[in-house]
This record gives structure tokens, sequence and C-alpha cells, in this order.
């Protein structure tokens, strides 16, 4: 397809051959999970051990490198799991432990990596029925993870607050549909002050409009924000990723589609920086270069496409943030 990004080779194999069960999983050593980096040209991160059948997300990365942390979505249910760098190989990705009763995705940790935020429908009491999603957070200490807590108002509302994204200086974006949205779900931000938040502020027009923008990722230094958003007239199709860059003033630039190497005519998505600056990750809902009618020729076939990355279910690709910086310098000109 001609919007397609022009994926890695190894991707494009895994496709075919990748098939993981629970209990099978690659040895991994080093940074980034021993992934080869991907260059400029998007790749699927650790596929057969991150990358499988399911439907993978929310990429965060601990500031140290030694935590890496997603989501699986189930279409209605999340849970958020992790692998672990111990002794110089990456542990099997397990469910972490306050996950699992309620939907939880989306963890962001904090600038210091002593605290992971998530979205999560689980009831401020911690038992009973579901409710709408809040921002919570866990702290982590010594490998532990505590009970965890919700950040309350007026960050949180009656109304659902998604994808936190922290700043270094402590300032939260965040996703939600409430009083001050332009249309839809929208990006607002919130500064901490000492133990609280203060009243969310639309960031305004740069990056909300009356479409939808959801899954913001800031710079910690808050130069650059990275989001989702559909129906636009420049996107490739059903959802695509956008970057704003902050002036001198504080006031977000009308934002820039990231291009076809980035996004295609499925939806992309839940964007985030790795910590030292190289990389930017991102879930994608593409199959690749061919359909699925031009690659399938038997049941057997099917099965092993559809046990795979590149279902269409979602995966976590990675690429070089030189891919968003050069649109820096185009917008700035010569």
């Amino acid at each position: 397809m001609g919007n397609s990004p022009k994926f890695l080779i190894a991707a494009l194999v895994c496709t075919l051959s990748c098939s993981t069960s629970s209990d099978e999983y690659p040895e991994l050593r080093g940074p980034y999970l021993g992934q080869p980096p991907p260059g400029s040209t998007p790749a699927l991160f650790a596929p057969g051990f991150v990358c499988t059948s399911l439907s993978e997300r929310d990429a965060a990365m601990s500031p140290d490198g030694s935590l890496f942390v997603w989501s699986i979505w189930s279409g209605s249910f999340g849970s958020i799991v992790f692998s672990r760098l111990q002794d110089g190989v990456w542990t099997t990705p397990q469910m972490a432990p306050f996950s699992g009763r309620y939907s939880d995705l989306e963890p962001a940790f904090s600038p210091d990596g002593s605290r992971l935020y998530f979205a999560s429908n689980r009831p401020l009491e911690g038992i009973g029925p579901p409710k709408d999603y809040d921002i919570w957070s866990v702290e982590l200490e010594a490998g532990e993870w505590s009970f965890p807590s919700n950040v309350g108002q007026p960050l949180n509302s009656d109304a659902n607050e998604f994808y936190p994204s922290i700043a270094t200086n402590g300032a939260i974006y965040f996703t939600a549909q409430r009083q001050g949205s332009l249309g839809g779900e929208d990006i607002f931000r919130s500064e901490r002050r000492g133990d609280a938040y203060t009243t969310p502020e639309n960031i305004g027009p740069g990056v909300n409009t009356e479409q939808g923008e959801f899954n913001a990722f800031v710079a910690p230094d808050e130069h650059m924000i990275l989001f989702s958003s559909f129906g636009r007239h420049d996107g490739q199709g059903g959802g695509d990723l956008y970057v704003s860059f902050r002036d001198e003033n504080g006031v977000w630039q009308p934002a820039v589609n990231l291009g076809e190497t980035i996004n295609t005519p499925s939806l992309e998505y839940c964007p985030s920086i790795s910590p030292d600056g190289r990389y930017l990750f991102y879930s994608s809902r593409t199959t690749g270069r061919t359909p699925y009618w031009e690659k399938v020729r038997s049941f057997s076939a099917l099965r092993k496409l559809l046990n795979a990355p590149l279902n269409g279910s979602g995966d976590i690709f990675w690429v070089e943030i030189s891919t968003v910086e050069r649109l820096r310098e185009v917008l700035s000109g010569p």
C-alpha cells in the first residue's frame, strides 16, 4: 500500500514466522531489550517478546533503562505488564502486581523513576465495581511496587482522565473531555505545587481542535508534545501522530503530521520518547506492507499470521527521534 511505512525486513519476516506461546520467550540481554537500533525506518520493538499476537501499547522505559512497562489491551480491559533487566537478562514478561482486577493502562514514569503513573477505572476505595478512568500512581522502591493511590482532584474528575505524561518540573499532561474542551477529547496540563496539582488548563488550539486529540507525550523540558488525532484534513487514515513545538512565549504552535514514514491508513497512537531522548516509541494497528488476502493461501498460513505481530490488533514500534526533530528544522525555516 502506497502510504504504508517501509518496515524493516526483520519485521516482515516475523509477521510470517513469529508465534509466541505464553511459555516461549527469547532470552534478551543488553539495553533496550537487546534490540538493534531502528534508524530512520520504524521497526517492531522486541518481536516475539513485547510484540506478539496480543494488542500491545503504551511503551514506558524507566529513566535508568532497567525496567520496560507496557499495556495489553483486550478491547475493553487493559493490563499493565513489565520486564526487568536482572543479572544482565530481561525477565519474562509478567503482570504488574497491582494490575489485573480492574482495567489499567497507559503507564508513564516520573522523571526520577521513583513513581509510575497510569490510567485505571478502579474504585477509589480499591474494592467494588469499576468507575470512570482516573490517573493513579504507584511508588517504586528497591524493585517493589506500592499500593496504587489516586492523584485526586482537581486533576481527576467525574469524567475520564487518560494517558498521563510528566515533565521534569512535575507538570502533568493528560487526555480528558471536560469543561474547557475545544471539541471531544483534548489535552490538558496541570502544574505540581507541593503535594497538589493546580486546576488543569487546556493547552490551546495549537494542539487541540474540534477533532479528537488524545495520547499526548510531552518532552521532559516541555519544548515538544507528541499526540494522536483523527479526522484532520492531513490525516493518513484511522488516526495519526502529530507534533507541536512550544515557542519562547510558552505557546504551542500549530501541530504537524509526522508523515507517511510513521503514519499509515491504520491507527497510530500512544507515543513516548526514550529516557535518553534518542528514540520515539509508538503503537500502530497496521498489518504491514501487503493486505491479508495477498498473504494467506491456507488455514495454516492464516493461523500463523494471526498468531504473530502485525495482525492488526496493535504493536509497539520504535524509530530514531531525528525523524521528528527534522520537522522542527523545516518549520523554523532557513
